[in-house]
């Protein structure tokens, strides 16, 4: 007997039928892994709920499905609140059903056949009845390269006051948020670990969210050492298509007890979920910017709600969305206030840059009173980090003469100077050539670097202090497979004495022989027009100072340098004080009166085309359009303008700001415009895309 079948698959969301398709086939449980024909082409498929009868849209009859073409009987279906998490994605983030569902699940699935799945499925029990452990893409690989030389490895030391009552709290709290504000080096992975290891004593599972995989190698070694004899997997972008599914499969098959991944981990299958950790919540990493533009962190906390399961939000400088919550009693705050073993918070110093002496024709990066302090921490053996968040040697190469930049043809942005390579890359497209032998204007042999990123500073270091073992970590120097781990490693075995790099090595990092950590120009955010730059060069500042000093017979000598223009900047003054607190009450005040989230809700309508002027026009008439519907009172929407980067790959970029006191009227308003949308799509044939962003970070 047939049955009719709802079944998600990758259809444009606004076909009529609520992103679902319907096909007959046998009787199957909602959850289903399928493969049904779509047009000419046989596409993956998720059988899903039936959705509730449209009376104003008759049913196709049964004579005009089509059956589903191959069912993956031997993957046990997925879950109702897996089903319930992607739903709820994809109509807040205004994307297809079908297209969410199928794109957080691995890519090999669309591969395999049910006899090779079946294979696959009972190879990984076989393994896990013989207490084997995982041997591709797991923690067991990365905990040996990067396990960082921590005191507590595989034991579990004595809680403070502060540890023991935030684990009491997450343990007792079924289906609560807590947000675990800790300075850093207050232990907060500890109590990540005790709240893992009750919920592995009470046979459930754990999911622990990092932002960036360069930190899942030393959080990962950190629960292989304590929970030797689990089965441990990771899930991010960084593991092979074979590994993926592998660990996904491991995770759906409840043979998991822990999964630590980035973002997309957020939708891993676990049937027997009990505990959510996001680590360094904060994160801008956690929204995802392509596709369905989902923030990890806020489906974590739905998710957690969902499956009745805590879900623990770390941070030394949490987001001020996170912040208001638990203000406002939505969230349970958790308060380390103090470094393990007693250890303060380094001294921070300012470097007036202003008052140093100027000398035509020379620049450095480097203040003669912080070369005398590397020096100081470089006789008496300790480490130092110096942070710099722009990589490449130079970010612009001019000519003396004319004044030519080195502009990318293909966007409105600079092409970045890299000696290492001679080259000029652009980090947005990806155009690059070979540094000219003259002025491509006006044949002047004297191109010069303006600014510098991280390899010029890396350079200048090894002139200052000559003999001291420089080391740069930043994306260019770790590009080949396994160089992080290698690099971290020799920095964690006191092989380095000044370690150069980005944000990548500027928060997470368990550096025990650190003492200095000096940032060389942070400047450039603090006139931002973008109104999170503060929060985040706050948050990115205060995680950099907290790499100093985390071995507590060091940490009375541990300092953050900065090096300023405007020493007298209120963010530097609350930086000095550690006083998240204080920062986050004024940047709330200031968000509060300009009408700015958390206190409104926002979405952006970007817009992709070969001109500026075609669209310009979609956004003119989706505006217009938008006006039709009576929720459009509620919401203010801006006038089309550029992004800071107007062009890439040759296309032009607009965008229109939608704004809303209500996260309802806002939501509704975008739930009758989208059908919209997509017809204006079809009229405006100069668009090359389009996309809606929800809650978008930037603007």
């Amino acid at each position: 007997m047939t049955h009719r079948l709802a079944v998600a698959v990758e259809a444009p969301q606004y076909s009529g039928l609520g992103g679902l398709l319907d096909y007959l086939g046998g009787p199957l449980p909602p959850g289903s892994l399928v493969r049904a024909p779509l047009g000419r082409r046989e596409v993956p498929g998720v059988v899903w709920d039936a959705p509730p009868a449209d009376p104003a849209q008759a049913p196709l009859p049964d004579e005009a499905l089509r059956p589903v073409a191959q069912v993956l009987s031997s993957l046990p279906p997925l879950s109702a609140a897996w089903r319930q998490l992607v739903a709820f994605t994809s109509a807040y983030y205004q994307r297809g059903l079908g297209e969410v569902a199928l794109s957080v699940l691995p890519p090999e699935l669309r591969k395999l056949d049910d006899e090779k799945l079946a294979r696959r499925i009972a190879k990984l029990r076989k393994s896990a009845e013989k207490g084997a452990t995982p041997d591709a893409g797991t923690a067991a690989e990365s905990a040996e390269t990067a396990k960082p030389a921590v005191p507590d490895a595989g034991l579990e030391p004595t809680l403070t006051e502060d540890q023991r009552a935030a684990v009491e709290a997450v343990t007792a709290g079924a289906d609560s948020t807590f947000l675990l504000h800790g300075v850093t080096g207050s232990g907060k992975t500890e109590v990540y670990l005790q709240a893992a290891a009750h919920t592995l004593a009470q046979g459930r599972q754990a999911l622990v969210l990092v932002p960036e995989i360069n930190l899942t190698p030393q959080l990962e070694a950190r629960f292989a050492e304590r929970f030797r004899g689990r089965r441990l997997v990771s899930l991010h972008s960084g593991l092979t298509p074979a590994q993926r599914l592998k660990n996904w499969l491991l995770a759906h098959l409840g043979l998991a007890d822990l999964v630590l991944g980035t973002r997309l981990a957020v939708f891993a299958s676990l049937p027997r979920l009990g505990l959510i950790v996001v680590d360094e919540e904060h994160d801008p990493s956690y929204k995802q910017q392509e596709g369905a533009r989902y923030s990890a962190r806020d489906l974590a906390v739905y998710r957690g709600r969902l499956e009745r399961a805590p879900v623990l939000l770390g941070s030394a400088t949490p987001s001020l969305e996170s912040w208001q919550r638990a203000q406002q009693g939505r969230y349970k705050r958790l308060d380390l206030a103090q470094r393990i073993g007693g250890g303060v918070l380094p001294e921070v110093r300012l470097v007036d840059m202003s008052l140093l002496p100027r000398t035509h024709g020379v620049t450095t990066a480097l203040s003669p009173q912080l070369v005398d302090a590397l020096r100081e921490r470089l006789a008496l053996g300790e480490q130092s980090l110096l942070f710099l968040n722009r990589r490449g040697y130079a970010p612009v190469l001019h000519c003396t003469e004319c004044g030519w930049k080195s502009g990318c043809p293909h966007c409105s942005a600079w092409r970045v100077f890299h000696r290492s390579d001679r080259t000029l890359r652009c980090h947005h497209c990806g155009f690059t050539e070979r540094v000219p032998r003259a002025c491509p204007q006006c044949g002047n042999l004297d191109l010069q670097p303006l600014g510098r990123g991280t390899e010029r500073l890396e350079e200048q270091i090894a002139e200052a202090l000559p003999g001291a073992r420089v080391a740069r970590i930043d994306a260019d120097t770790t590009r080949a497979a396994g160089a992080l781990q290698e690099r971290l490693a020799a920095v964690h075995a006191g092989e380095v004495d000044v370690l150069v790099g980005t944000q990548m090595i500027a928060k997470g990092h368990d550096f025990r022989r650190i003492t200095l950590v000096a940032a060389v120009n942070p400047d450039s955010a603090l006139f931002a027009s973008d109104f999170r730059a503060p929060e985040r060069l706050f948050a990115l500042l205060m995680q950099a100072a907290g790499r100093a000093g985390r071995d507590a017979s060091q940490a009375a000598r541990s300092q953050m340098w900065l090096q300023t223009w405007h020493p007298t900047h209120p963010l530097y003054a609350a930086l000095r004080r550690h006083d998240f607190e204080r920062f986050a009450a004024s940047q709330l005040a200031e968000r509060e009166s300009a009408g700015l989230p958390p206190y409104t809700h926002l979405a952006l309508l970007r817009a992709e085309a070969r001109t500026v002027e075609a669209a310009t026009a979609f956004l003119e008439d989706a505006a217009a359009r938008a006006g039709e519907f009576t929720e459009a009172a509620e919401v203010l929407i801006y006038p089309a303008v550029p992004p800071p980067v107007a062009r890439v790959a040759d296309v032009e970029r607009m965008q229109m700001l939608l704004e809303a006191a209500s996260r309802g009227a806002l939501q509704r308003l975008l739930w009758q415009w989208m059908p919209v949308l997509y017809e204006l799509r079809a009229a405006h044939k100069g668009l090359i895309r389009w996309a809606v962003d929800v809650d978008p970070l930037a603007i």
